[in-house]
């Protein structure tokens, strides 16, 4: 799947976030469409105009710019409403987590784990 780049991202042009060039004011040019690894793609719910899809992915995947890409192709437009990252690498959110209960200066301490 080729997904389009947008100026609002984590991507670099001579060092630097094209985020954050754009938050400065600089003119700044999209990054041309790349491809990217889409490894399931559910839809698990549809109550018009609301939807929910699964998404498993590889890296450089941008959420956001499927949901936008979608709406254009349906000749309408679509935005990102709630995004929950499950997986990052071998990090889960099931089981990497801090639950709210455990939201205390030494739990969060000893959850963190050394790079």
């Amino acid at each position: 799947m080729t997904l389009l780049k947008y100026r609002y991202s984590a991507l670099k042009t001579h060092g630097q976030r094209l985020s954050v060039l754009l938050k400065k004011g600089h003119k700044v040019e999209a990054k041309p469409a790349r491809p990217v690894t889409v490894y399931n793609l559910d839809l698990k719910e549809f109550k018009p105009p609301h939807f929910t899809l699964d998404v498993e992915c590889g890296g450089g995947f941008y959420v956001r710019s499927l949901v936008d890409d979608l709406g254009k192709a349906l000749s309408s437009c679509a935005h990102v409403k709630e995004l929950i990252r499950t997986k990052q690498d071998r990090f889960t959110l099931e089981h990497h987590a801090l639950h709210e209960e455990h939201w205390t200066f030494e739990h969060i301490m000893r959850s963190l784990q050394p790079c």
